[in-house]
């Protein structure tokens, strides 16, 4: 029964008393029924009246406290008609939108929208009255809205329908999540200034092997020049046959050097994470070739082995680059004491994705740390840091794909990871 069943109920009784008195009159001709029935419509009247005054402060009193949740709920919620025209704006939304109540109600609400939903929105709306099938009635997704300044932000949405004294309506209930957006873009911020660190530590380990590797072609340079201008000068007039050469062996000397250095640069270098089709033989190649300078000076045998038949993946290069360094670096380092120091980088690919294998024959990994190597602050290494490999598989699985380690069968350790195939990467 509804609010309104118990006054009805009565002025129906009083109906029914004043008709049943009029009729007892013209039967009897006593005058005593009608004036019975008199006082009996007027008493239920009575009773009518204050049920019915009951009955309208209960709805005003239910009507404050929705009014009352509705403009205290920290999220922002609108109704609508059936025609998209405002019915409700609460506090929350005047905060969000930043229009007064005023201003918006009784127009259509994609005022609140920028494109394309300002222009697509009517029609939506009607497509779901005409065929029942909804897009967003029934769910939440996340969408942009238009501030009364024009700004566009992103917001949460959540649309329900409703039945309301003016007919059918809708109900949309609104979370601002600019905020959201923004911390989640400070942790990408962040994350980004913690790779481009590790990079700067692995460099700084590559200082004092890169020092030595440099001086052997500065110090080759010197020494074809000088060669050939002692030649020159004891030829007097005519050029010996080996000017050229020696040149020519200073200028690819000088390229070697030049080579080196823009590696380096390249990699220390921070900038915005960037995904293009990329060789992963060349990633690959680039990378180590950096890696394991003054790996030959330590007696370490670096072996390649490339799976010629790989197809570009779509990869950052730096971030896959850093991955292939700190692996290699890690490998050249256990292999500085071991008895056998071969290292050998592998690549292999299939039509799910490819992979990297970079494989040592040191001491291998201690089981105390083999459960949580790539846990942060975590490292075999004396002085390591314990980041590098933490890193190293946060950016393989940015890629879509996986890093482990795994016991060499020949003694020591293979480290893996693999790109999946396609756009996944």
């Amino acid at each position: 029964m509804t609010r309104w069943s118990k006054p009805l109920v009565l002025a129906a009784i009083a109906v029914i008393g004043l008709a049943l008195s009029v009729a007892a009159y013209r039967d009897s001709g006593v005058w005593l029924w009608p004036a019975l029935g008199i006082a009996v419509t007027a008493a239920l009247l009575i009773a009518f009246s204050l049920s019915y005054r009951e009955t309208l402060h209960a709805e005003r009193r239910a009507a404050g406290r929705f009014r009352a949740v509705i403009d205290n709920a920290h999220d922002a919620i609108i109704a609508i008609d059936a025609e998209g025209r405002i019915e409700t704006f609460n506090r929350a939304a005047e905060r969000i939108f930043g229009y007064r109540p005023e201003e918006v109600i009784g127009r259509n609400v994609n005022m609140l929208m920028p494109q394309p939903y300002h222009r697509e929105h009517d029609g939506y709306l009607h497509s779901y009255i005409a065929t029942g099938r909804a897009k967003i009635i029934g769910t939440g997704r996340e969408v942009e809205a238009r501030h009364k300044d024009g700004t566009v932000f992103p917001i949460d949405l959540s649309v329900g329908e409703m039945q309301g004294a003016s007919g059918r309506g809708f109900i949309g209930i609104i979370r601002d999540i600019t905020e959201r957006h923004a911390a989640e873009r400070r942790v990408r911020e962040l994350n980004a200034d913690l790779v481009h660190i590790s990079r700067l530590s692995a460099m700084g380990e590559l200082a004092s092997a890169l020092a030595h590797e440099l001086n052997q072609p500065l110090t080759a340079i010197m020494n074809y020049a000088e060669a050939a201008r002692q030649i020159a000068e004891a030829a007097g007039p005519g050029l010996p046959p080996k000017v050229p050469d020696f040149l020519a062996k200073t200028v690819a000397q000088a390229e070697r050097a030049g080579q080196i250095i823009r590696r380096l640069r390249s990699f220390v270098e921070k900038g915005p994470v960037e995904r293009s089709p990329e060789s992963l033989n060349r990633v690959v190649m680039e990378a180590s070739n950096l890696a394991t300078i003054g790996a030959k000076v330590d007696g370490i045998r670096v072996q390649f082995e490339l799976d010629e038949t790989l197809t570009p993946l779509h990869l950052d290069r730096i971030q896959i680059q850093q991955v292939v360094v700190n692996l290699v670096r890690n490998a050249v380092e256990v292999l500085r004491d071991a008895e056998r120091r071969d290292l050998v980088i592998r690549t292999h690919g299939d039509a799910d994705g490819q992979e990297v294998a970079v494989s040592d024959t040191g001491p291998g990994i201690a089981p105390e740390i083999a459960e949580k190597l790539f846990t942060p602050f975590v490292s075999g290494k004396k002085n390591g840091m314990g980041i590098g490999l933490s890193i190293s598989r946060s950016i393989v699985e940015s890629h879509g794909g996986r890093l482990w380690a795994e016991a060499n069968p020949g003694g020591g350790t293979v480290f893996r990871f693999r790109l999946p195939a396609g756009d996944a990467a």
